[in-house]
C-alpha cells in the first residue's frame, strides 16, 4: 500500500505539483527568515532608542532568534523539529507573565504556568520520540 502510494505521488500532476510546493515552501520560509532579521532589527533599534533593557525584550529577542534556528534547521534538513516551535511557545509564555504579572489575576498567571508546565512536557515527550519509536523498537529486535 504504501508503495502504490509513494508510485501515485512520484507520477503525473502531483509530481509537478510537487516541485511548486516545495518552491513555495522555501519561498515562505525565507521570507519568513528575512522578515524575522527585520523584525528583531526594528527591535534592537527601539532598545537602543530607550536606553532600556528588560527581561521582556531578551525573551523577545530569544523568541526571534528561535525563529531563525527553526528556518535554519528546515533548510539544513529539510523538516522542523517539533520541539522547537514548542520551546518558541514556552519562551512567549515566560515572556506573558513577567511583562503582565502585576496586572494580572493569579488564577491567570496560574493557567499560564499550566500552559508551560503542558508545554514542557510534550517537548519532553517528543525528545524520547526516537527512544520509543516503534519502528526502531521493530529493528532492534531483528
Amino acid at each position: 500500500m504504501k508503495e502504490r502510494f509513494n508510485k501515485f505521488l512520484n507520477t503525473g500532476m502531483n509530481k509537478g505539483l510537487s516541485w511548486t510546493t516545495i518552491a513555495s515552501e522555501k519561498l515562505l520560509l525565507a521570507l519568513i527568515g528575512i522578515s524575522t532579521c527585520i523584525a528583531s532589527a526594528m527591535y534592537l533599534y527601539e532598545m537602543i532608542l530607550q536606553r532600556e533593557i528588560l527581561l521582556g525584550d531578551l525573551f523577545m529577542l530569544f523568541i526571534y532568534a528561535e525563529i531563525l534556528a527553526m528556518v535554519g534547521a528546515f533548510y539544513s534538513t529539510n523538516r522542523i523539529p517539533v520541539t522547537l516551535p514548542i520551546i518558541v511557545a514556552i519562551t512567549a509564555l515566560c515572556r506573558l507573565i513577567i511583562m503582565q504579572t502585576k496586572e494580572m489575576d493569579a488564577i491567570m498567571v496560574m493557567w499560564e504556568a499550566g500552559a508551560i508546565f503542558i508545554l514542557a512536557g510534550s517537548a519532553y515527550l517528543m525528545s524520547l520520540k526516537d527512544k520509543i519509536s516503534l519502528e526502531k523498537l521493530k529493528q532492534s529486535e531483528e
